[in-house]
Order: C-alpha cells, then structure tokens, then sequence
C-alpha cells in the first residue's frame, strides 16, 4: 500500500502562539510513585501541548482567521481565530462553566475541512449556517453537518472532535435532537446544546498508513508482545511448546479478566439518551 504522505503545504509558516503553549511532562505509563498504570507506553518525541477553545463562548463577536497550523497532539489542524472584542483578561467576564483557560484576543480552535485563512466565523444561539461557525442546535437545520458538539450545555465540545469527524442532525423531539454519530451511534442531544457547522479537517487521516516500526515509536508507543510468546508466569496464555494453543476456552486479559467481545461497559444514567447502538 502506498504511503499517505502529510502536505503541510496550506498550513500557514509562523510559530505557534505562545500563549497557548503549554509543555506537558511525559508519564511513559506511570503513576508518581513509578508504577506502570498503561503498559507500551514511553519514549517519542518532544512536544508542545496547544490549549484548544472548545467552548468558544465569545457570543456575537465575530473572529477572523489567521493561521492554519498542525498541533502534535491532535488529527485534526487547527486554526488561529483573532477575535474583534480586543483582549480581556478578566476571568470575572467567563460564563458559568466556561471551559477556557483564559480570556484573549486570539485563541485556538479546530480547524473545519475547506475553512481558510482569511475567512471569519461567529459563535451565537443563531448565526449563518456556513462552515466554521457554531450556534445551539435548536437553530441548526435537519440534515445539516456538525462537530465539536456539547454533551452538557455550557460545557464545551465534547463529541466528534477526531480528523475527519462528523455527525448529522436527523430530528428533533421534546427539547432533544437526534444526532446520527460518526460511529454508526444515533443519540438524543439536549437542543441547548451548541454545535459547529461541518467537519473536522483532515479527513483524509484514515488513509494513512505508519509503514515501519520506527514512526510508532515516533509516538510514544513501545513494542507490544503477545501473550503466547511469554512465560506462564507472566500471562494466562503463556507457555508450552512452540506455537501451541491458549490451552484456555476462551483468551483472557494479562490479569485474567475475559477478553476480545465482552461488554464491559456499565449502565449509566445516559443510556436513555442512545436510540441505536453503534454496532
């Protein structure tokens, strides 16, 4: 298979802000007493962590963007929006629950696929059904494309934030909207929820293929070694001669718990809110 090649060629050539820098210290899996919590964990590059604006709770001010730049962290692109209001920096201004780390003229957002620089945006209960901008999902049309949808209202995007990502509004029904998920999932979203026009940028990400070892461990990601080929010691599945079976009815995790097809989801009160299950 050929390899996926990232153009960076319409990302914009500037540093990042450095406001929105922040330098994350690597755990490799462990917890502060050392002890390993996540196993293939470790190692990778050095990054930079950019603070995202999930929330946008700048209501009714209207935001240019400026900058088209790549975030290690994230799938997705994301954009720099400078806003019209100038810079405030007083946290008494926030709304309840807002989910931003500060108050700026310019902030990070996601980045929506064919979204430009030079293009503006707005945030408001009802705004112009264009790529990029987010309004309440009362407001949003049937059929229309969305991402970096609220779960809560007030408490920022929390869904369909991946590259490539998108959910589609189906309905409405008793102060709930239907949404159909990029997993197959079709759920009930309170309508006073906001939700952004489009889709995450980057969808072409699913099409890339790592092609060596080497780019995984780029990532921070160690070597992961089957169970059959470990000691008994170590893992239910190990032991024996050569290449032979389990030996078990069914395989079973490093601490012997069922694996591969048991549900371990728990029942939570959100339940109600799925209307089809993903699979």
């Amino acid at each position: 298979m050929a390899k996926i090649q990232k153009s960076k060629s319409i990302l914009t050539k500037k540093e990042p802000e450095r406001r929105w820098l922040l330098a994350l210290k690597s755990k490799a899996g462990r917890t502060a007493s050392g002890r390993i919590t996540v196993r293939h964990r470790g190692g990778g590059v050095k990054r930079l962590y950019r603070v995202a604006d999930f929330g946008q709770d700048k209501l009714g001010v209207v935001g240019k963007v400026i900058a088209l730049e790549y975030d290690p962290y994230r799938t997705a692109y994301l954009v720099l929006v400078e806003y019209q209001d100038g810079d405030r920096r007083d946290k008494s201004l926030l709304p309840p629950h807002s989910t931003t780390v500060g108050l700026g003229e310019k902030r990070y957002i996601l980045a929506p696929y064919q979204l430009n620089v030079g293009d503006e945006i707005i945030c408001n209960e009802a705004a112009e059904i264009k790529i990029g901008n987010r309004m309440k999902l009362k407001n949003i049309p049937v059929g229309t494309q969305v991402y970096n949808i609220e779960l809560e209202p007030g408490k920022g995007g929390k869904m369909a934030r991946s590259a490539g990502s998108t959910a589609k509004v189906l309905a409405r029904e008793a102060g709930l909207t239907h949404l159909a998920m990029p997993s197959g999932e079709i759920r009930k979203v309170p309508q006073e929820c906001f939700a952004s026009i489009g889709q995450v940028s980057r969808p072409e990400h699913r099409f890339i293929t790592i092609g060596k070892a080497g780019r995984v461990r780029l990532k921070g990601r160690r070597p992961q070694v089957r169970g059959t080929a470990m000691n008994p010691c170590d893992h239910p599945h190990g032991g024996g001669e050569g290449k032979t079976p389990i030996g078990l009815k069914y395989p079973k995790t490093p601490w012997g718990k069922p694996a591969l097809g048991v549900k371990t989801r728990k029942k939570k009160w959100t339940d109600k809110y799925i209307v089809k299950r993903r699979n």
